[in-house]
């Protein structure tokens, strides 16, 4: 494999910190790297000097002069006042990048439900992020590096990144770097991994369970070499006890420390102790949604974002949530918790029922930034009953990761992690029994991740996630359902991957819209370019045009049409309508790429 790119004796420090400390590494052709590590470890610091956005405070990175790199920030880099077409393809006609089936393959993955015309500046957060994407991997590089490009990305999303990454060079060419805590796609796309902690970098072969194999290797290995060191020094304090009193007197100080030392090696933790936290009890009755429809938050009267469901939830079920961008989820949360009433339709609580919601806002700290951790834990309670054992707030704290020294941080300078996992901690103390979690895996990093779903994994009390995260979902819950976006929910027997083929299905021989015209993703010919047309030949053009959009429309009609059938028929589990739908829609596709070949070579007299 040919050398691409690497970095010599890197060292960054900020202040009195060393984030890298003399890291040498390489990037060959075939890699398939995802990184890993602590939030503030130096996994962006790391990418962004191997991108050559940076430089070290001491070392160097070299690259083969004709290595293109690309490059995804987390920062918003897009020129706001752009549209999104201008932003993607920049100054191209549409029949320009149309032509190419890469460039339609991306549209169609990212951003085929983004307005093509609108200004950067007025897209939500998640659009900045799939717009930006969409605009690197449509480029030619031989290096692609992106620091968490999983953040704002749909379980759907997530799933066309990585099949887009596995297929977009052959094994032995081109190679990627990636930083993200999404550890379903580490282990779908990755084929080595490296992780960042104190100052260097240990690589491993393999994706993310390959890296938690070996890593727990190496940290059993370092265990048993503790012990031996432990072994050693309780000889060495046998024999000063056995020495002369002379001796035994003078070094009296270092015996005492020696024996701190031994006497301060904790036990291990119980991983489930704060999940054994007292709840309130539990009655048969939970929480059930019975014939509930709700309409449109500010829309008009009839327009359903809920259509007659019923949701009934169990002592300690354990549900998870799915489901596209704007179906409902959060919404449905709110419905559970009682912050908003259905349009039509019964919401019935047990009498016992304590319920607890972690949003994806960090804003429910804004009342106790000035507070530091341990004081923001202390003003629930000073102790805590936990698995039968009390425990002081300080002990509680540090069981999600709360070092000493951090507990004494006040709150407004914490990261976007530690606000996180504080304001978990914060919903634990008040002994929920139903625990509602939206996307309680932004800002986490992997180590994290562990820890908090330590917690949930034995936590007792009824819990329901919405999330795009399939490691965590797979892990804390016992089943998941679905919100597909048609008023309905429906449960999923196979799990998220059921989901996705609920969705590709529903999806089949849908268009992506670009200039105002629809352009599917399927690849095509290319039209030929006409040169000098005459006016004549222009109305024809211009009629066909006009013939071909009316027909497209027609089509999508057509599709629509179907593919509500098939979300009926997948609920009926009736198979032999599905495959006939199917070919239906093969059919209708087959014809849209026709008229679209059509199209391209009408806009193309037109010099549109």
């Amino acid at each position: 494999m040919a050398h691409l790119l690497g970095g010599e004796n890197l060292t960054v420090s900020y202040a009195t910190r060393t984030v890298l400390d003399g890291v040498t590494l390489g990037l060959e052709e075939g890699d398939r790297i995802g990184m890993v590590g602590r939030n503030g470890d130096g996994k962006s610091t790391l990418m962004r000097l191997l991108a050559m956005r940076s430089t070290p405070d001491s070392g160097r990175v070299t690259k083969r002069s004709e290595v293109n790199i690309g490059y995804l920030d987390q920062s918003d880099v897009l020129d706001g006042d752009l549209t999104v077409g201008a932003a993607i393809v920049g100054d191209q006609a549409d029949y320009e990048w149309a032509r190419n089936p890469q460039i339609r393959e991306v549209m169609g993955g990212l951003v085929s439900d983004v307005d093509w015309h609108a200004n950067v500046h007025a897209l939500s957060g998640g659009q900045k992020r799939r717009v930006a994407l969409a605009k690197l991997l449509i480029e030619d590089h031989d290096v692609i590096m992106l620091d968490e490009p999983t953040n704002h990305l749909d379980v759907e999303g997530v799933a066309w990144l990585s099949r887009h990454l596995k297929t977009r060079w052959r094994a032995n060419q081109g190679a990627f770097l990636v930083v993200t805590h999404d550890r379903w796609f580490l282990d779908e796309v990755c084929n080595k991994t490296w992780e960042i902690h104190d100052g260097i970098m240990d690589p491993f072969e393999g994706g993310y369970a390959a890296y938690v194999l070996a890593r727990a290797e190496r940290d059993r290995s370092a265990s048993v070499m503790e012990g031996k060191r432990q072994q050693l020094v309780k000889k060495e304090l046998a024999w000063l006890r056995r020495g002369a009193p002379a001796r035994t007197a003078k070094p009296k100080f270092r015996i005492e420390a020696a024996n701190a030392l031994i006497a301060d090696v904790p036990e291990p933790r119980d991983s489930m102790a704060l999940s054994k936290m007292a709840t309130a009890r539990l009655g048969k009755d939970v929480l059930d949604l019975e014939h509930v429809s709700l309409d449109y938050l500010g829309g008009d009267a009839g327009q359903k974002l809920f259509d007659n469901i019923t949701l009934r939830l169990a002592p300690g079920e354990r549900l998870g949530l799915v489901g596209v961008n704007g179906a409902g989820k959060t919404t449905l949360l709110k419905l559970l918790n009682g912050e908003i009433q259905p349009t039509s339709g019964k919401v019935k609580r047990g009498k016992t029922v304590v319920t607890a919601v972690l949003t994806q806002e960090v804003k429910e700290l804004d009342d106790v930034s000035d507070l530091r951790v341990i004081e923001v834990i202390e003003r629930e309670k000073r102790s805590f009953n936990v698995g039968g054992k009390e425990f002081s707030a300080g002990q509680l704290v540090e069981q999600l990761g709360f070092t000493n020294e951090k507990q004494w941080t006040p709150v407004k300078d914490l990261s976007g992690g530690e606000r996180r996992r504080l304001q978990l901690l914060r919903l634990l103390v008040g002994e929920p029994n139903v625990l509602m979690l939206d996307e309680p895996t932004n800002d986490l990093d992997t180590d994290t991740l562990a820890a908090v779903e330590d917690v949930l994994d034995g936590w007792p009390g009824t819990l329901v996630v919405v999330s795009h995260d399939r490691y965590l979902l797979e892990r804390v819950t016992d089943h998941q359902m679905a919100l597909l976006g048609d008023g309905k929910i429906r449960a999923l027997p196979r799990g998220v991957d059921q989901y996705l083929e609920l969705r590709e299905g529903a999806l089949a021989g849908s268009t992506i819209t670009g200039g105002g015209n629809p352009v599917t993703g399927a690849s095509g010919s290319s039209a030929t370019a006409v040169a000098g047309a005459s006016e004549a030949e222009k109305r024809d053009a211009r009629k066909a045009k006009n013939r071909i959009d009316r027909q497209l429309g027609k089509l999508t009609q057509q599709e629509d049409k179907i593919h509500t059938q098939m979300v009926k028929s997948t609920a009926d589990n009736d198979f032999d309508t599905m495959a006939e739908l199917n070919k239906k829609l093969k059919t209708l596709a087959e014809e849209r790429e026709a008229l679209e070949l059509e199209w391209l070579e009408a806009l193309e007299v037109l010099g549109e």
